[in-house]
């Protein structure tokens, strides 16, 4: 009997690893996702905005492709956010 209940707790536990497995996956598929689509709509923003030099647009462009999603947010914050008052 307690050998059959050790199993069931067992079986449980298996259970509740894989699905905290998926859990972790389905958390890290979809913020990759939502960082690559934030990436990409920073490039546009860049590609369309108006600086004031035109090596502004240069160098955003590269920190921004370069650096990836990483830069995406600095450009956010840094240019994009600023100009929406």
């Amino acid at each position: 009997m307690a050998a059959e209940s050790l199993m069931m707790g067992g079986a449980a536990l298996g259970g509740l690893v894989i699905f905290l497995f998926i859990l972790l996956w389905i958390m890290i598929v979809g913020g990759s996702v939502f960082l690559t689509v934030i990436w990409i709509l920073m490039i546009i923003d860049v590609a369309q905005r108006k600086f004031k030099e035109s090596n502004d647009k240069i160098v955003w462009i590269l920190v921004v492709i370069l650096t990836s999603w990483i830069g995406a947010i600095i450009y956010y914050f840094v240019i994009k956010k600023p100009n929406k008052h």
